[in-house]
């Protein structure tokens, strides 16, 4: 009976947490519900799931678990509902359509040119149907190249099942769409290698139902620009057509080797690289200031773009900025008021550089100490710059002392985390192995740091994961002066377990909170003599 009762509940919090991965209660919630008693995995049911999607990740988590054949099974169904779903999202384009630029009270054309717009928003409705099955409940934006990955994944599964006509068949697909991907161009070859007497590779040609669907594609985009020209209006691709990683086999076996013995080299999902950085990928420039110790680079934490650094502070700093936080941290600053953000069993107090100085200046605090605060969130900006070597300035989006303290009573048995695995300018979605970047993550960001300044307290360590966030890949244990810095996609998913009691200060890539803190700065830098008024309110800290 609880069994029954229970369920809708699960699967309405599960539905709701598939659409919103970064709301924390809910996530709190659903671990509570699997606690209870009776309560199985399998009755979180995402109630608004897509098929195709659905089969589509259980072929991945097929395809991971090295069990090709199942993998080929969903990815196969998967192909069959999206091709059935497209089908039917065309359908439903064959109705009245609008155009955004058009005020219809006042739209005037003749019957030739009213037949061409209405036919015209009936194509680039259907056009978008591509974006639209490739986009999951609840996001905004599409998986990238999510149709020709069936192919990629068919590709090499079923040519480890065996069966190679159909391997070279996929692979011929996938290159209608990416034709100069060398490493499946090298797998084709290496798949006609492998064809016996009886078959004529030139006679296999890719997979009919994505060579249909990809004909139409480009015909129908081919109208829609040229209609775009002719009739005044805007339109941009509904989906880029891109190459996240490859699965691929690396070099031919001679002839005459035994197969079933030769050595494949693939890239399983579980080893896929990291989501797609648009910018150059470089670390180990110099640190810029003496004492600053290196510990350990991106290879070394298991990772991209990471690095991590000691005596970034010195123990006097350390104590002088715990002291000073005593004085101007407030409960919930900088999470909206809220006490418990992350979880309820911990309490976190913050506070902002801005309002560091502004106690500072009337003198609630050592205006020596604020300004400390101030600086070495410059220096902490000046190192990641230098250490990833970037070639173009970072600016602040964000800067923030923050303390999470344990309340007693509720510490026994604990499921949850101190700040829950995220990732800084996405949403990580685990289910999806994707982390979509759309509000309301911090999109804009680039890098992010954290500068920690005391050690006496139990846990608290910084951990990175996969994607999946739960496999840990790197765990650091915070000490006075330890900075932690990384690119904030999510290339980077990280969070922190239970913790006792201690600060960390967070440097992040501008907002009008730093923007005044710097005119803060240039004022006391020019005060000779006197107080000058400073319009500081405080509300631009929010």
């Amino acid at each position: 009976k609880n069994k029954t009762k229970n369920r809708p509940y699960n699967s309405a919090a599960h539905t709701f947490f598939m659409a919103n991965p970064e709301h924390m209660e809910m996530q709190q919630n659903i671990e509570n519900y699997r606690t209870m008693a009776g309560v199985e995995a399998l009755q979180l049911v995402d109630l608004e799931a897509r098929p195709h999607l659905e089969s589509y990740s259980a072929g991945v988590k097929h395809y991971e678990a090295d069990d090709f054949e199942l993998a080929i099974k969903y990815f196969e169904q998967a192909l069959r509902e999206y091709f059935s779903e497209d089908t039917e999202c065309r359908a439903l384009c064959e109705g009245p359509q609008r155009f955004e630029e058009y005020e219809y009270l006042g739209y005037k054309a003749g019957l030739y040119e009213a037949i061409a717009d209405h036919y015209m928003q009936v194509l680039v409705c259907q056009h978008e149907c591509v974006r639209e099955l490739a986009t999951r409940p609840g996001r905004l934006s599409p998986i990238e190249n999510f149709l020709p990955l069936h192919y990629d994944y068919l590709q090499f599964a079923y040519y480890r099942v065996g069966e190679y006509v159909k391997a070279l068949e996929c692979a011929k697909a996938y290159l209608l769409l990416h034709p100069d991907d060398e490493d499946v161009l090298d797998n084709v070859d290496y798949y006609e290698s492998l064809l016996d007497d009886s078959s004529d590779p030139a006679s296999i040609e890719a997979r009919e139902d994505l060579a249909m669907f990809v004909k139409r594609h480009k015909m129908e985009s081919e109208l829609i620009k040229s209609a775009a020209e002719g009739l005044g209006f805007s339109y941009t691709e509904p989906v880029r057509w891109e190459i996240p990683f490859q699965l691929f086999l690396m070099g031919r076996v001679p002839s005459g080797v035994n197969v079933e013995g030769a050595e494949v080299h693939g890239l399983s999902m579980g080893k896929k690289s990291s989501p797609k950085i648009d910018r150059d990928l470089r670390e180990g420039g110099p640190l810029l200031y003496e004492n600053i110790t290196f510990v350990y680079n991106s290879e070394q934490l298991n990772g991209t773009q990471r690095v991590l650094l000691d005596n970034v502070l010195s123990e006097e700093q350390c104590r002088e900025l715990h002291s000073v936080a005593s004085g101007i941290m407030l409960v919930g600053d900088g999470y909206r008021g809220k006490t418990s953000p992350h979880t309820p069993n911990e309490k976190f107090e913050g506070a902002t550089v801005l309002k560091a100085l502004k106690f500072g200046y009337e003198g609630r605090v050592p205006l020596k100490s604020a300004r400390l605060f101030y600086d070495i969130s410059e220096k902490a900006r000046k190192i990641v710059e230098s250490y990833f070597m970037l070639n173009s300035t970072l600016y602040f989006s964000y800067t923030h002392m923050v303390c999470r303290t344990a309340l007693s009573g509720q510490q026994d048995r604990r499921t949850d985390l101190s700040h829950p695995i995220h990732a800084d300018n996405c949403l990580l979605d685990p289910e999806a192995n994707e982390c979509w970047k759309e509000p309301p993550a911090y999109t804009f960001r680039d890098y992010s740091a954290l500068l920690y300044m005391n050690d006496d307290f139990e846990g608290g360590e910084f951990i990175f994961t996969e994607m999946d966030a739960k496999t840990v890949t790197a765990s650091i244990k915070p000490k006075c002066g330890r900075m932690i810095s990384f690119s904030s996609g999510g290339e980077n998913p990280h969070g922190v377990p239970v913790v006792g009691r201690g600060q960390e200060m967070c440097p992040l890539p501008v907002l009008q909170e730093r923007i005044q803190a710097d005119e803060v700065i240039a004022i006391l830098d020019r005060e000779q003599q006197g107080k000058h008024e400073l319009n500081i309110n405080p509300k631009d800290e929010l």
